[in-house]
C-alpha cells in the first residue's frame, strides 16, 4: 500500500495504537505496511539474505513485546528503524564472535557481495556502491534516501545530533558517487 508521506505517518499512529490494544489485525497491517522497507534495511547491514529474514522476525518479535512501552505514537518509523538497527547490530556481533572462534581471522570481515538481482542496471550499481562505502554513511544514505526517514528521524534511528546526520550523508553521497564513477571505468 503506499500513500502520501503525512497520511502514512497518521495511518502507522492509528495502527500502532490499535496494536496498544492487542488488535492482531493492526499487528498484522503494520507488518504488511513496514516489512518490506524494513528488510530492505536490514538487507543493507546484513551480508546474507536468510540472516536479513531472521533478523526481521526478531525485530517484529521486539516490536511487539515493546509496543505498550512507545509513548508517542507518531515516531513509529523510527522507533521501528531503530529495533532493526539494533537488532542488525546485535545479530553482527553475534556472527562476529561465532566466525572468530571457528574461522581462520583472515577471512574473518569479508563480505559476500549481494546476490539479488534488481532489474535496473543503476539500481545495481548504486547497491553495489553502498557495499563500499563506510557502515555510518551507508546507514545514513540508507535512512534518508532510500527509506525515506526526514533527517530528524534518521538522528533518532542512528542516535547522533541533526549536525551529524547532515554531516554523514554529504560525505556518503560524496563517496557513493566516487564508487559509482569508479565502477563505471571498470
Amino acid at each position: 500500500m503506499t500513500l502520501a508521506p503525512d497520511t502514512e505517518a497518521i495511518y502507522a499512529e492509528l495502527l500502532a495504537l490499535r496494536c496498544r490494544q492487542g488488535d492482531q489485525q493492526a499487528y498484522r497491517e503494520l507488518i504488511a505496511c513496514w516489512e518490506k522497507r524494513l528488510f530492505f534495511y536490514i538487507r543493507r547491514l546484513v551480508a546474507h539474505e536468510e540472516d536479513a529474514w531472521d533478523v526481521l522476525q526478531q525485530v517484529w518479535l521486539k516490536a511487539f513485546r515493546g509496543m505498550g512501552s512507545l509513548k508517542d505514537t507518531r515516531r513509529v518509523p523510527a522507533w521501528l528503524y531503530g529495533i532493526a538497527r539494533n537488532t542488525a547490530f546485535s545479530h553482527l556481533r553475534a556472527t562476529r564472535h561465532q566466525q572468530m572462534q571457528q574461522v581462520d581471522p583472515d577471512a574473518v570481515g569479508q563480505v559476500e557481495a549481494s546476490d539479488d538481482s534488481l532489474a535496473l542496471e543503476d539500481a545495481e550499481r548504486v547497491h553495489r556502491a553502498l557495499d563500499q562505502i563506510s557502515l555510518a554513511h551507508k546507514e545514513a544514505i540508507t535512512l534518508f534516501l532510500l527509506e525515506d526517514l526526514t533527517m530528524d528521524q534518521t538522528a533518532e534511528v542512528l542516535g547522533i545530533p541533526l549536525g551529524t546526520v547532515k554531516s554523514r550523508l554529504h560525505h556518503a553521497k560524496r563517496a557513493l558517487r566516487a564508487a559509482i564513477e569508479r565502477e563505471g571505468r571498470q
